[in-house]
């Protein structure tokens, strides 16, 4: 991973030297691009020299366009996970890319990119948000998006619909309506039908949601009624030992009663005397 960072010097020349490739590109630049420029956006220090960097990556894609692919899907390898000024900055980059991006290559990368840019939108983070948004405001990326509307709107729909019932910043959600009111326009069909199916499938969420507080509820319920029913057990031999402690007690304080052990004698060898005779 790139850990240090070049000066805006050595940006400069670097830059001037891209320039001067000529076409078409040998190999080892293509290589340059990939193995060294798109894993420099892991530096810690990106913020130093970004601007740079991306100038440097938007000359290859205008000099030989069949890598945008390659240089898109690098970018969302190494997409930032936990830092929203590195998230900015890409977002910013992509842009600059989608500016020179040729409609064929685009089809190629649209289905990962805005599956991506549909997370940033629902960033908690409001630049994030706002930044990914701005998206809708390039005249150019807009066209790309209509002339492929079918396979955008489903990946947007989702994030957007529900933020603009649930986020903090009203400023993001006066955007996302925009952006609405735009997705709508290209394809009120398509945004009719992806609505209510959202719509369907949040009741089937809820539904699912209010059964399983009402299972949670059952078990809380049967839980209690077992550990009530335990202690009414456990009080009951309680008082169960009591009494035959009592009844002990009693028994050893009173004579033993001889006429009583001789009558249970005489039964029992009656029992046996006739349990002989079946024998036989």
């Amino acid at each position: 991973m790139v850990t240090h960072c070049p000066d805006t010097g050595r940006s400069r020349r670097v830059e001037l030297i891209i320039n001067g490739f000529a076409l078409p590109l040998k190999a080892e630049h293509k290589q340059f691009l990939m193995k060294v420029l798109i894993p420099m956006h892991t530096a810690k220090g990106l913020a130093l020299f970004h601007a740079q960097l991306a100038y440097c990556v938007v000359q290859f894609l205008e000099k030989d366009p069949t890598l945008t692919e390659p240089v898109i899907r690098g970018l969302l390898k190494f997409w930032p996970k936990t830092c929203s000024q590195k998230e900015v900055m890409f977002l910013g980059e992509i842009e600059e890319i989608l500016d020179v991006i040729e409609p064929t290559q685009f089809k190629k990368v649209q289905e990962p990119l805005f599956k991506q840019i549909s997370k940033c939108v629902a960033s908690p983070h409001f630049q994030v948000a706002e930044r990914s948004l701005y998206y809708w405001n390039n005249e150019y990326i807009l066209s790309l998006i209509e002339e492929n509307i079918d396979k955008i709107l489903p990946i947007m729909f989702g994030s957007l619909y529900r933020i603009s019932k649930e986020h903090w910043n009203q400023t993001i959600v006066a955007l996302v309506y925009n952006v609405l009111k735009t997705l709508m326009e290209m394809n009120s069909k398509l945004f009719d039908e992806l609505t209510a199916s959202y719509k369907a499938e949040r009741q089937r969420e809820k539904k699912k949601e209010q059964e399983r507080e009402e299972l949670w509820k059952k078990l809380e319920d049967l839980r209690l009624s077992e550990i009530s029913k335990n202690q009414n057990n456990t009080h009951g031999l309680e008082n169960s030992s009591s009494n035959n402690n009592n009844n002990d007690n009693s028994s050893s304080s009173e004579p033993e009663d001889h006429s009583r052990i001789s009558t249970t004698d005489s039964i029992n060898t009656e029992s046996y005397t006739l349990n002989a005779q079946y024998a036989k």
